[in-house]
């Protein structure tokens, strides 16, 4: 099976030391693919930069004017108190968003069965109009509207499983049905966003699933959401494709958050996404590479998502979590079932 895997030296660029988002994320990807020999086994290319009428279906002028703006300024500057721009950082956002669409050609074009994109800086956090948690391009919402006016993709599914809600990806997609969005994520953290009665508006109303799980809850409770929610909405809507949002914050070790997966718990959700687009789609699904700041949980998960769409076994040398995860899940199940009808 053969897997594009799509990088850039340049992302390193985009850099402030101490942040959580730093360079060492992508440097300890790329160590760890390398020595574990999944990059020669894999198509390796180097993004593109993006079009700027590309970003421009999810983003606004405004917006890109002020990060063209920023390009010329000799010092990093803080778009928020958690997101920051450096005067490479635009066009390194840019050859972000780049690796996104390269590996939207690949899968489509017939070039590669199935893609990693091993991205920075992050995405699911921008929204239209402005960058925010360390994200400045919203990069699987560019690449999802690339496939659909590019390849006339009717029906995309966006699954999110970083450990913060995916707000700038729901905001793009909110009242359209055409896309599918459903996010894992821990409740009541940043960005507060995510509730389970947050469907969707007008013709996208239920086409916008979030699952947030107190903190605590690990393998088994997201192993059935997954059983009961994630492959039945997905079943009912019949992608053409499928994205992910791969954030590895929700394993046990992160210092942002509190979901207590394991290595071996998110290989399952990848897993179960790679299976899902086999049914489905003819296996055309693309990883996004997100959160995750604990460098060998990140960098161990990402490997991961390579083993399996090479088809080999993951490997999960971080072991189990600390304490026992909660298991409280089923009620939680019955009532996400009821507002959404499955």
């Amino acid at each position: 099976m053969t897997t594009l895997y799509v990088t850039h030296p340049r992302y390193v660029e985009h850099d402030l030391p101490a942040h959580p988002e730093h360079a060492g994320r992508i440097r300890a990807i790329w160590r760890r693919l390398d020595e574990s020999g999944l990059t020669a086994r894999m198509i390796a290319v180097e993004a593109p930069p993006i079009e700027r009428d590309v970003i421009l279906t999810v983003h606004t002028p405004a917006y890109i004017a002020l990060l063209e703006k920023l390009s010329g300024l000799d010092r990093t500057v803080r778009l928020d108190a958690d997101t920051y721009a450096n005067p490479s950082s635009y066009d390194i956002a840019c050859l972000s968003a780049g690796g996104g669409i390269r590996a939207i050609d690949a899968v489509l074009s017939g070039e590669a069965a199935n893609a990693l994109a091993a991205i920075r800086p992050p995405g699911h956090h921008a929204m239209p109009d402005h960058g925010m948690g360390f994200c400045l391009l919203s990069n699987i919402a560019i690449a999802a509207r690339y496939a659909q006016k590019q390849y006339q993709v009717k029906r995309v599914l966006i699954v999110d499983y970083d450990v913060h809600h995916g707000n700038g990806t729901e905001a793009a997609f909110y009242a359209d049905p055409s896309v599918l969005f459903i996010s894992t994520h821990q409740q009541n953290l940043y960005p507060g966003t995510g509730r389970v009665e947050e469907t969707g508006a007008g013709d996208g109303r239920g086409y916008n699933i979030n699952l947030p799980l107190p903190g605590g809850h690990g393998d088994e409770s997201y192993a059935a959401l997954y059983r009961e929610i994630v492959w039945k909405a997905a079943e009912r809507f019949q992608p053409e494709l499928i994205l992910v949002s791969a954030g590895f914050d929700a394993h046990w070790s992160d210092p942002l958050a509190g979901i207590q997966l394991t290595l071996d718990g998110l290989a399952h959700l990848t897993s179960e996404l790679k299976r899902m687009a086999d049914q489905l789609c003819g296996g055309k699904i693309v990883y996004f590479v997100e959160g995750g700041y604990n460098l060998d949980a990140l960098s161990h998960g990402v490997a991961n998502i390579a083993r399996i769409l090479l088809g080999d076994a993951a490997v999960d040398p971080m072991g189990a979590a600390p304490q026992s995860p909660r298991t409280d899940i089923d009620a939680y199940i019955q009532r996400v079932k009821q507002v959404h009808g499955l």
